[in-house]
């Protein structure tokens, strides 16, 4: 099974706490509103926040009317706090805003040389722009594409063109044992997913019994590819217990332990740019196309024809498995997409400044973000902020299919409610939260929408840094169930009604990093 990183202490974002905490942080600010319904909301939240959890740790709330902008409740609104995938919040919407809900990658084949007959003389060229949807049938429908062209030998090399990005592969703060798993895979403009959940740059390692206990574990992977290679030092057993990992620096995948039934472990290659490539080579030879020089690398030339191309879904298609299932590698790729569109460069840099510069025009000032996903503890956000730029994404024209695409708390399909599917079932939030969730060691948030019982909108953010052990997501749950019961004229009555249905997963990452998804 696979071994979880000891709990980090946030020093990164203590000392931004320090240097950007506004003067709001005191325990709790309530709203000037003396209704009973406010009031009460308010003695619930500071319940809430008394959980012997929360000791130590520094927990961040703000409740807002989303109507109004009104500030019902507030503890530590202006404490800079890591924020782990609520910087998707972020990412998400600055895309959509940037790159537009009709935007699609493109992947292309292209030749410069000279045609005659079946034969191309010259380099073919396999040219990406980030498409992280791209699989390997979709390689393999390049490849009949081409040899539909007529196209049967190339006379010249199979090029990889992967320049539409950098070559930057790795956040700069993410944990070296994080590398091996999908969740944190290298970043490439050519890349390939094993599933439909689009894990771009990974592919999943199946271990089955072989035989008799003692005999050698079955060993294979989804895609097939020779870009890896297995060493397999697995045994059939009576029980399961088994550890798949890529040995750091290579594309070696060490299997070990026992298996007693099938396990699958989703694992992110080293160079998904040569990963694909071998995707797209394999397929041409399937399909009859012979190429007789080399795989290498570089940039097709702007002569370059079009022998093929393979259009993804458009971004608002690709918001749903991105938000549902918190996919780091969408919000990686999107925004090195951004850099690209409005600076010509597919880097971090240039598209994290795009983020920041649509955040800062909605609200967010004291920011620090280091990437998309929210993987680095360096990113950081206050709570105060985070719900004022979530009332001002209401008035985007975009707001709805952006609001659509947020996990929906309780509602059973994958795909509906994503992370938050098994959390908060049979109680006022469910079909109600829509809302971002966040998990790290040591780290968790909550952030969306709810209405209250009276119709009202709200929009809340629950940020949570420094618990030792366990998970708090039971506690999250009950704010946002307690705001779902927020009536400014009633009580609410929350006798037994601040727990979810079913216990919420161990927290220390998102539950739809886990693979097969936990959640």
């Amino acid at each position: 099974m696979r071994k979880r990183r000891p709990w980090i202490t946030l020093s990164v974002a203590a000392a931004l706490a320090a240097t950007l905490t506004q003067a709001t942080g005191g325990a709790t600010a309530t709203a000037d509103d003396p209704a009973p319904g406010v009031t009460d909301l308010v003695q619930d939240l500071d319940r809430l926040l008394g959980d012997p959890r929360l000791v130590v740790a520094g927990s961040g709330l703000v409740v807002r009317s989303a109507a109004t902008g009104e500030q019902l409740y507030a503890k530590d609104a202006g404490k800079v706090l890591a924020p782990a995938s609520n910087t998707k919040l972020l990412t998400s919407a600055a895309a959509v805003d940037t790159l537009g809900l009709d935007y699609r990658f493109t992947t292309s084949v292209l030749s410069a040389g000279r045609r005659a007959g079946a034969t191309l003389t010259g380099d073919l060229y396999l040219k990406g722009t980030g498409d992280p949807t791209m699989l390997a049938s979709d390689y393999d429908a390049l490849a009949a594409k081409v040899a539909s062209a007529g196209v049967k030998l190339v006379t010249g090399r199979l090029v990889a063109d992967d320049t539409w990005f950098d070559a930057s592969r790795l956040g700069t703060d993410w944990a070296q044992d994080d590398e091996p798993y999908s969740y944190a895979a290298q970043i490439s403009a050519l890349t390939a997913a094993p599933d439909t959940d689009y894990d771009a740059g990974s592919l999943i390692v199946s271990v089955a019994p072989g035989g008799a206990q003692g005999s050698p574990a079955k060993v294979g992977t989804t895609p097939q590819t020779g870009h890896v290679t297995i060493e397999n030092h697995a045994t059939t057993g009576a029980r399961t217990d088994v550890t798949v990992t890529r040995e750091h620096g290579t594309n070696r995948i060490v299997v070990t332990g026992t298996v007693a039934g099938a396990y699958d472990e989703w694992i992110a290659v080293d160079d998904p740019t040569g990963y694909a490539a071998s995707l797209f080579r394999t397929a041409l030879t399937r399909h009859g196309v012979r190429v007789l020089g080399r795989t290498s690398r570089g940039a097709a030339p702007g002569t370059a024809t079009s022998v093929a191309a393979r259009t993804s879904m458009p971004l608002r298609e690709l918001l749903v498995p991105f938000m549902k299932l918190s996919n780091n590698m969408h919000a990686e790729i999107l925004t090195k997409a951004m850099g690209r569109k409005v600076s010509g460069a597919g880097s971090w840099s240039a598209g994290l400044a795009v983020t920041r510069a649509f955040a800062a025009a909605n609200g967010i000032k004291a920011l620090s973000l280091r990437d998309g996903s929210g993987l680095s503890r360096a990113d950081g956000v206050t709570p105060g902020e985070l719900t004022a730029y979530l009332i001002a994404l209401r008035a985007k024209p975009w707001f709805p299919a952006w609001y659509d695409a947020l996990p929906v708390a309780g509602v059973s399909d994958r795909l509906t409610g994503g992370t938050l599917r098994s959390r908060m079932a049979g109680t006022p939030a469910a079909g109600n939260v829509h809302a971002k969730t966040g998990s790290l060691t040591g780290v968790s948030g909550l952030s969306g929408y709810v209405t209250g019982v009276d119709g009202e909108p709200l929009v809340f953010s629950i940020l949570t840094n420094n618990y030792l052990s366990g998970s708090l997501k039971d506690f999250e749950d009950a704010v946002a169930v307690r705001l779902a019961r927020f009536s400014r004229t009633t009580p609410a009555d929350t006798t037994g009604a601040h727990r979810s249905a079913k216990p919420a997963p161990d927290g220390d990452l998102e539950c739809s990093w886990r693979k097969p998804v936990s959640c």
